[in-house]
């Protein structure tokens, strides 16, 4: 079984999901198109479902295509029927079934090399098509507790323009989240740290970096980030959060003078 496709050597994304499965989806040239599951705690590949015919009885395939992963351990992937043909089909692939959903208003006009994921700290996921027209889908359900970053140590007390340091574990999510086929990638394995004022409900990013590493997946393995807060943050009692592939952490308390 092939994923490639031979006539222009396209493939495929390839999302990690959380229980350590990879869903790889496969590119073809009017025949179906091949998905394969790749299992990362056993080394061990095995066959998924095709990608069906679409409503005109073409082949559906991922000749470059974006996917991503939604914060309830799902896959979403966008098709079309070959290389830069329309229209776009969606499906979600659940770790053992493949199903077709519906797309943004513009899918009926889009091939699938146009389309692009990003993860939102927000736990949504931003959908463009290299057009002016920007869609936001919210994916069904929510995360497991074992899949949130945690927070070990984190200052009590953070004043605006300085830079701290908060620990924990996770903090790099259980996979990279989105992926394209070989062109464009959006990978959000990094922390971010949100603080929340408790009276006006602002939120305000804090710019992290020197990650004490971007590898996914690391248990309970100690990590830690740098934050800076932002000058213009308010101030008053909050709630920091640290998030990563849209699952927040639970909140610790943190005044912010």
């Amino acid at each position: 079984m092939t994923l490639a496709d031979p006539q222009h050597g396209e493939i495929g994304p390839m999302v990690l999901r959380p229980d350590g499965t990879v869903f790889a989806t496969g590119a073809a040239d009017n025949v179906a198109a091949h998905t394969a599951i790749y299992n990362s705690k056993t080394g061990q590949w095995k066959k998924g479902p095709d990608f069906p015919k679409d409503d005109t009885g073409k082949f559906l395939d991922c000749a470059d295509a974006p996917a991503a992963l939604e914060t309830n351990g799902n896959v979403i992937v966008m098709t079309s029927p070959g290389f830069g043909a329309t229209p776009s089909v969606f499906f979600e692939w659940n770790g053992s079934k493949l199903t077709k959903i519906p797309g943004p208003p513009a899918a009926s006009n889009d091939s699938s090399f146009v389309g692009r994921f990003l993860e939102l700290p927000t736990g949504q996921l931003l959908f463009t098509d290299l057009s002016s027209d920007v869609e936001v889908f919210s994916p069904k359900g929510t995360f497991k507790t074992a899949w949130r970053p945690t927070i070990t140590l984190a200052p009590g007390t953070v004043s605006g323009g300085k830079s701290y340091v908060v620990k924990g574990t996770q903090f790099n999510g259980l996979s990279e989240g989105a992926a394209y086929g070989d062109d464009a990638q959006s990978a959000s394995n990094y922390p971010l740290v949100r603080i929340t004022n408790n009276a006006t409900k602002h939120v305000f990013y804090a710019r992290t970096h020197d990650h004490s590493r971007m590898g996914v997946a690391s248990g309970s393995q100690p990590v830690s980030t740098h934050f800076d807060v932002p000058k213009s943050i308010e101030t008053g009692a909050s709630t920091l959060e640290v998030v990563a592939n849209g699952i927040p952490s639970v909140g610790v308390a943190v005044t912010v003078q």
